[in-house]
């Protein structure tokens, strides 16, 4: 198998948190970012690795499909997708930094099959590629880490000025979008910050169909000791936070959602 093939972490069906209806997620393993708070560590490298418990039970983590045991697989579900309005998430790690020809020749199957594509995305990926996904994609899920670029490169590893570019041609290309906030508490909560980046979409025409604000939550970080690391935590937002945070961004924004 060419070692230009990604290589995938998870499949999920019936799933109903990544996109409209029932759909099937795929994961796509490796992401360009080091987000502290990531609750899928396993889904950082590029390549496989071995998570191992406390036990000394060993996962291997990531496997390398063909184009057509992918199709095999999300096809399994069609009638589902057809009955619900669901279909195809493209999820990661950060999908649109996988091999550019695997990714577009997979959406292009799909979009074959008319089934509905959804891309899960940081962001973080050849604005080329975004661009061209616009032609298959039916809405992007679209995760804006932090506006501040001080912020996003402390607490992800990189800049934020290649997100807002591409953010920036969703709008251009009339994406759907589905706006994802993290919500870190003495980071990113605060009134000030929350209305800059409202402002910001609103200065550059971003046409945001809902935003959904994440509270940050602990769950998933026991696999930084499966894979050999050490999980950095954060503070987790009190519920009247989540709802003082929502009530902000609904003068922006009618459809705005907590956790997604």
């Amino acid at each position: 198998m060419s070692g230009r093939t990604p290589y995938v972490f998870n499949i999920q069906h019936f799933s109903t948190h990544d996109g409209p209806g029932v759909r099937t997620t795929v994961f796509f393993k490796g992401c360009p970012l080091r987000c502290e708070w990531c609750h899928n560590p396993e889904s950082q490298l590029f390549t496989p690795e071995i998570m191992t418990d406390k036990d000394g039970k060993i996962e291997h983590v990531g496997k390398q499909y063909t184009i057509d045991e992918l199709m095999k697989d999300v096809l399994k579900d069609h009638m589902i997708y057809d009955q619900s309005g669901g279909g195809v998430t493209l999820s990661g790690g950060e999908v649109l930094a996988m091999d550019h020809d695997y990714i577009m020749e997979f959406v292009r199957r799909l979009d074959e099959q008319e089934i509905s594509i959804g891309i899960d995305t940081c962001g973080v990926a050849a604005s080329k590629t975004v661009e061209e996904m616009c032609d298959y994609a039916d809405f992007f899920l679209y995760d804006l880490k932090f506006i501040d670029d001080d912020l996003h490169k402390r607490y992800t590893g990189g800049s934020n000025h290649l997100v807002l570019k591409n953010l920036k041609i969703l709008a251009e290309n009339n994406a759907r979008i589905f706006l994802r906030l993290i919500m870190l508490p003495g980071i990113n909560t605060g009134k000030d910050m929350i209305e800059r980046t409202m402002l910001w979409l609103r200065t550059n025409h971003i046409p945001v169909e809902q935003v959904d604000i994440l509270p940050y939550h602990k769950f998933g970080m026991d696999k930084y000791a499966k894979l050999g690391r050490k999980a950095i935590y954060f503070e987790v937002p009190k519920d009247e936070q989540m709802e003082e945070i929502k009530t902000e961004i609904e003068k922006f924004y009618d459809n705005v959602t907590i956790g997604g």
